[in-house]
């Protein structure tokens, strides 16, 4: 059956998370005076990082408030228990507005929308929150190219779960076999995808390779190909 339309990820396949991630921590903890607590920024960065990979499986796991897996967060980060929820929520403030300005698309993200457009629906699935994505997308100037945006928070289920992913084909009015995915995780995103009945699309842009059972693109210019059904347009083997 022909693919009629493409559910997108956002953080680090369509917007460039980790940079933004990256260059606006850098710029908080300067801000902050938080650099000499730490070996050197990087180092600073891992940490927020696992922080947030341990809070957000937390909150996949058992539910519960969005807004207070960021305040756990910001509290194992300063090794502060005692923080007050409107102190974590100031300091997360800080941060994000230094993330914020720096948000970017990833160069293929609108050449290959606007390449899409006339042949296929689009909308959005995120294991994140309304709240933080609308706005995202707003900003970026992209939330019209969507026709929904659906994200884990306010479903109570995230990806790689396939009731995540079948809501979104809800939400297009689409049967699974009719719906691609696009995403940069293996298993939560292409995988996930493709045991829910959909197309499922692993953006593996650092090349990492490995998953021949995937298909695999590394650039979203190679997408249009693997949609059609071919890889003749220069979308790898699914066996790389």
């Amino acid at each position: 059956m022909a693919i009629r339309a493409v559910l997108w990820d956002v953080d680090d396949t369509i917007f460039d998370y980790a940079r933004a991630d990256r260059v606006g921590m850098s710029a908080h903890l300067t801000a902050e005076g938080l650099v000499d607590g730490f070996a050197s920024v990087d180092q600073a960065l891992r940490r927020w990082r696992e922080l947030t990979d341990l809070h957000w499986r937390r909150f996949e796991r058992e539910g519960g408030d969005f807004q207070d897996q960021r305040r756990e967060r910001v509290r194992d980060f300063l090794g502060s228990p005692g923080l007050t929820t409107a102190e974590a929520d100031d300091w997360f403030g800080r941060y994000v507005a230094h993330y914020e300005a720096a948000w970017e698309l990833f160069p293929d993200a609108l050449p290959v929308l606007d390449l899409l457009a006339r042949d296929y629906r689009h909308a959005v699935l995120s294991n994140s929150s309304i709240h933080a994505q609308e706005p995202k997308l707003r900003a970026l100037g992209v939330r019209d190219r969507f026709e929904a945006v659906v994200c884990a928070a306010e479903l109570g289920v995230a990806k790689p779960a396939p009731e995540a992913f079948r809501a979104a084909c809800t939400a297009l009015g689409l049967p699974p076999e009719q719906v691609a995915y696009v995403g940069d995780q293996p298993d939560i995103d292409a995988r996930g995808a493709t045991e829910a009945g959909l197309l499922g699309v692993w953006l593996d842009r650092a090349g990492t390779g490995g998953r021949p059972e995937l298909r695999r693109i590394t650039d979203l210019h190679q997408l249009p190909g693997v949609l059609r059904g071919d890889t003749r347009f220069g979308a790898p083997s699914t066996f790389g």
